[in-house]
Order: structure tokens, then sequence, then C-alpha cells
């Protein structure tokens, strides 16, 4: 079993992205389309995380005020637990490292937290809603 990152250079990536968060958010967890993609996918830097060659993740960031802002990471139902969403966090971070960025910041839905945690980053806001769904903001230090 095979997990490999691809920074998504092509409308076909880019496509198979959008298939996985709309599995994902609008299919799975009930987020309107319209708020799915949004005006910030073109000056974002997408990746893409392939397990056997089946796209199974992906996530995005973009420079916001200094710090990477992680957005839209979510791994299809079938592919959890293989360490996907891992590997999704390394490519983005990766990116903003190289884009000279130190600090990342990004909002987690509450029962996704722990992850968040085990891969270095804290909590650092009360729980607030986006798309009727509990969030924190949480930080890293890249």
């Amino acid at each position: 079993m095979m997990v490999t990152t691809e920074r998504v250079q092509n409308q076909q990536q880019l496509e198979k992205a959008y298939a996985i968060r709309t599995e994902v958010f609008v299919v799975e967890q009930g987020v309107p389309v319209e708020a799915e993609i949004d005006e910030y996918e073109d000056v974002a830097r997408h990746v893409l995380v392939l397990y056997d060659g089946e796209a199974a993740g992906t996530g995005r960031v973009r420079e916001l005020g200094g710090l990477a802002k992680l957005e839209r990471i979510c791994v299809k139902a079938k592919f959890r637990k293989h360490g996907i969403g891992a590997a999704i966090m390394e490519g983005l971070e990766s990116i903003a490292r190289e884009q000279g960025l130190t600090g990342a910041k990004l909002h987690a839905q509450t029962q996704a937290a722990p992850f968040y945690e085990k891969v270095g980053y804290t909590i650092d806001s009360d729980i607030f809603m986006e798309e009727n769904i509990p969030h924190v903001r949480m930080i890293k230090t890249l």
C-alpha cells in the first residue's frame, strides 16, 4: 500500500481534489456546495494524496497575514486511518516553508482537533461555528 503526495499542477488534478472535497464536505457533512468552492481556489496551492494511485485526500494552503492558512483538508471515508491526513499536512507545510512562512493556522472541526494535535498543532480559540459545524482555531510554528 503506497501513499504518494502530488502538488496540484493541472485542471485534472484540481478536479480530483474538488471531487474529494465534494464527497466529504458536501455529501457527508452537508456543507452547501456554493460554500465549498470559493474565491481562493486560484491563489491557494493544493495537494492531492493518492493511496495506491487512487485520489484519497486533499488540502490547500494560502498565505494570510504572514501565516500559512491550511484549508479544505479532507480524506475520503474509506481511506481514513491510513496516514493520508498526515501526508496532506506534510505536503501543505512543505509548501508553506518554501514560501518562507514560519507559522501555520487552520480552523479544525472539533472532532478532528485530536488529529491536528498529533501533528503538532495547538488550539488557540474557543469553539466557533462554520457551516453549522463546531470548529476551533489551531496554530503551529513551522
